[in-house]
C-alpha cells in the first residue's frame, strides 16, 4: 500500500491548495463529490481490473486483449501517450511542489526565492542519477516515508479540527461566504459539479495500485492462472487506500478552506501548493512545520521515483514488443536519459508552477481511469453480465464527462498528451519500418510431423512457398508444375511452406512449424504476423539446427511494387520474395551461408 501510496497519498502535499484555488468556498463540497466518485466509481472499476489483470499489467493490457489488431495497437499507443503525460507530470509537478515546500520554509535561505525552476531541475536531475546508477524497488523506504507523511498529516489535521471546534465562528464564516455567494443549495451542487474535474488529482494512484500486484504474496495455493490470494489482497489494498485517502481529502479540504485566508492560495501566497504545510507552520510552530516540509519534500521526490519506475516498466513492455521502438528502448539507462530530458523541457515550459501543471496531471489521470472504466465495461459485456455492464457504463459516462470537462477547462493536458501521442506515433512508424526486416521470431519449434518431413530429405531441402488462401488439390498441382517449369526442380517431391498471417499488427513471437499432408502434398504450416520474416526464420532454423541447406522457390508477385511494399509493412504479405531475401541478407551477412531464394 505504501509503494502505491508514494504516488497516491503524496498528492495531499498540493491537492488541498489546488482545490481551494480552483473552487474557493465550494472546495469541500466538490471534494465530497470527488470522494463519492472515488468510492462508487474508481474503486469498483479497479477492483475489477485487479481481478481480470492480476499480473500487474493493468487496464492497458485489458484493452490490448479486448481490442486486437491495428485498432487495438493504435488505442494502446494513444493510451501510452496519456500514461506518459500522467507519469511525466507526476515527476515534474511533484518536484515543483517539493521546491515550493523548500522555498517557502522560513529557514530557507533568501537566495532560493526566485530560483524555483533551477531547484526543480536539480531535483529531477538527482532523480535521473538515481536511476542511472540502478534503482531497486525500495518498499521499506516507501513504507517509512508514507507512514511518516500520513502521521504528520494526521497531526496537522487533528490540530486544525481542534481549532475549528474551539472557534466555531470560523466554520460559520465559511458557511456564510458559501451561502452568500451561492444562496441556492442546488446552485452550490451545480458549482461543485463544474469544478469537480479540477480536483481529479485526488484520483491518482489507482493504476499504480494494480501495477504493484506482483509484490503481493497471496496464498500458498495461488497459481499463475488463478492467483486468488493476490487478487483478494489487491482488492483489500485498493479499498484501504481509497478509504484512507477519502478521509484525508475531506478533512484537509474543510480545514484548509476554513482556516487559511483565500488570498494565501493565490500564486505567490504562502499556502499556494502547500496548504497543509501552511497549517503545520501556523498552528504547530516552525520546528514541526520544517519537519513536515522535509517529510513532504522526501515523499514528493519519491513519488517522482515511482513515476519514473512506472514509465520504465510500461514503455519496454509494449513499444519494443510491437516493433514500435528501437531495440535500445528495452534498456533502462537510455530511457532514463530520454525521460529526464523530457521532464526538464516540461519544467521549463511551465516554469515549475504547481498550479499550471495541475490540469495536465488531471488529464492523464482521468484518461487512465476512463480507459479502465471502458475496459471493464467491455469485459462485462463480453461475459454477458448485464447488471455489471450497466453499472460500469454509468461510471464510464461520469469519467468521460469529467475528462472532457477538464480538457475544455484546462487544455494544457491534452496538448501535452497530444505531443506525447504524436511523438510516440512518429517513433513507432519510423521504428516499425526500420525494423521490418528483422527476423521477428523469438524462437522456432518444429512439431514431430514437421521434423519427420525434414529428416526424410537430408542435405538439400526444397521449399515451395504457397499462399494458403486456396487449399484445393488443383492449386497444389498447378503450383508444383509451375515451380518445376520455372526453376527446373528435380523429380524429388519438394515440401510446401505456408504462412498464415494471424495478426499483422503483432511484431514478434514464437513460431511453431507444423507438418500436415493435403492431397498427397507434404506441407509445413506456420502462423505469424509476417510472411517473409517467418519464411526466413524457418529457413535459418533449418540451416542452423537441422543441418539442411534450404532452397525456397517463389513466383513473382503481380501488382505495383510500391503497393506491395506497403502491404508488407502493414499486413505482413505483399512483395514476399524480395522481402524474404532482404530479411535473410540482414540476418546472415555471409552470402555463402545464406539460404537460397529462387524467383521465377
Amino acid at each position: 500500500m505504501c509503494l502505491t501510496g508514494v504516488d497516491y497519498f503524496s498528492t495531499l502535499g498540493y491537492q488541498p491548495a489546488i482545490a481551494a484555488l480552483a473552487a474557493g468556498a465550494v472546495a469541500p463540497i466538490a471534494t465530497i463529490l470527488l470522494v463519492l466518485v472515488t468510492l462508487a466509481g474508481a474503486l469498483p472499476v479497479y477492483r475489477r481490473v485487479a481481478h481480470e489483470s492480476p499480473h500487474g499489467t493493468g487496464s492497458i493490457a485489458m484493452l490490448a486483449k479486448l481490442l486486437p489488431r491495428w485498432g487495438g495497437k493504435l488505442t494502446i499507443l494513444a493510451l501510452l501517450g496519456f500514461a506518459a503525460t500522467d507519469f511525466m507530470i507526476t515527476m515534474t509537478l511533484s518536484a515543483a511542489d517539493a521546491t515550493a515546500h523548500l522555498v517557502e520554509n522560513p529557514f530557507a535561505p533568501a537566495v532560493l526565492h526566485g530560483q524555483e525552476v533551477v531547484i526543480t531541475l536539480a531535483l529531477l536531475a538527482g532523480l535521473g542519477i538515481v536511476f542511472l546508477r540502478g534503482f531497486r524497488e525500495a518498499i521499506r523506504v516507501a513504507t517509512v516515508l508514507v507512514g511518516l507523511f500520513l502521521a504528520a498529516n494526521l497531526v496537522v489535521i487533528a490540530v486544525a479540527i481542534a481549532h475549528l471546534v474551539g472557534n466555531p465562528i470560523v466554520i460559520g464564516d465559511w458557511w456564510t461566504v458559501l451561502t452568500t455567494q451561492h444562496g441556492n443549495p442546488l446552485f452550490v451542487i451545480a458549482i461543485a459539479l463544474v469544478v469537480f474535474p479540477k480536483l481529479a488529482l485526488g484520483l491518482s494512484g489507482f493504476e499504480t495500485g494494480v501495477a504493484v500486484m506482483p509484490q503481493i504474496r497471496g496464498d500458498a495455493s495461488d497459481t499463475e492462472a488463478n492467483p486468488a490470494g493476490r487478487i483478494r489482497g489487491a482488492k483489500r489494498l485498493l479499498t484501504t487506500s481509497a478509504l484512507i485517502m477519502s478521509g484525508f481529502l475531506i478533512a484537509s479540504s474543510i480545514t484548509t478552506v476554513a482556516l487559511i485566508p483565500a488570498e494565501q492560495f493565490a500564486p505567490g501566497g504562502q499556502a499556494n501548493g502547500r496548504a497543509l504545510a501552511y497549517l503545520a507552520h501556523e498552528f504547530l510552530g516552525e520546528g514541526f512545520g520544517t519537519a513536515y516540509d522535509l517529510i513532504t519534500i522526501a515523499i514528493l521526490w519519491f513519488a517522482g521515483a515511482s513515476a519514473m519506475a512506472g514509465l520504465l516498466n510500461l514503455v519496454p513492455r509494449y513499444l519494443p514488443h510491437y516493433g514500435m521502438a528501437p531495440a535500445w528502448a528495452r534498456a533502462t539507462r537510455p530511457l532514463v536519459l530520454v525521460f529526464t530530458a523530457i521532464a526538464f523541457t516540461i519544467t521549463l515550459i511551465f516554469q515549475a508552477s504547481v498550479d499550471a501543471q495541475g490540469g495536465a496531471y488531471a488529464t492523464g489521470v482521468l484518461v487512465f481511469i476512463t480507459s479502465a472504466a471502458i475496459a471493464v465495461t467491455l469485459s462485462a459485456r463480453a461475459k454477458r453480465q448485464r447488471a455489471a455492464t450497466v453499472s460500469f457504463s454509468v461510471i464510464s459516462v461520469v469519467f468521460v464527462y469529467t475528462t472532457i470537462a477538464n480538457i475544455i477547462e484546462r487544455p494544457d493536458g491534452i496538448k501535452i498528451a497530444g505531443c506525447f501521442i504524436l511523438g510516440i506515433l512518429v517513433v513507432s512508424v519510423v521504428s516499425r519500418v526500420s525494423r521490418a526486416t528483422e527476423l521477428r521470431a523469438t524462437a522456432v519449434r518444429f512439431d514431430p510431423a514437421a521434423s519427420a518431413f525434414v529428416a526424410e530429405r537430408p542435405g538439400t531441402i526444397r521449399l515451395i512457398a504457397h499462399e494458403p488462401s486456396d487449399l484445393s488439390s488443383e492449386r497444389y498441382r498447378a503450383k508444383l508444375e509451375h515451380a518445376k517449369a520455372a526453376h527446373h526442380l528435380p523429380d524429388e517431391r519438394p515440401l510446401f511452406i505456408e504462412i498464415t498471417v494471424s495478426d499483422s499488427s503483432d511484431f514478434e513471437g514464437e513460431l511453431l512449424v507444423r507438418g500436415v499432408e493435403r492431397h498427397g502434398a507434404r506441407i509445413l504450416t506456420v502462423e505469424s504476423s509476417s510472411v517473409p520474416n517467418a519464411i526466413a526464420a524457418v529457413a535459418l532454423h533449418m540451416r542452423n539446427e537441422l543441418g539442411c541447406t534450404p532452397h525456397i522457390y517463389f513466383r513473382w508477385t503481380e501488382g505495383n511494387p510500391v503497393t506491395q511494399l506497403l502491404r508488407f509493412l502493414f499486413f505482413g504479405d505483399g512483395e514476399i520474395a524480395p522481402m524474404t531475401r532482404e530479411v535473410l541478407r540482414e540476418a546472415e551477412p555471409d552470402p555463402r551461408r545464406r539460404p537460397w531464394v529462387h524467383v521465377g
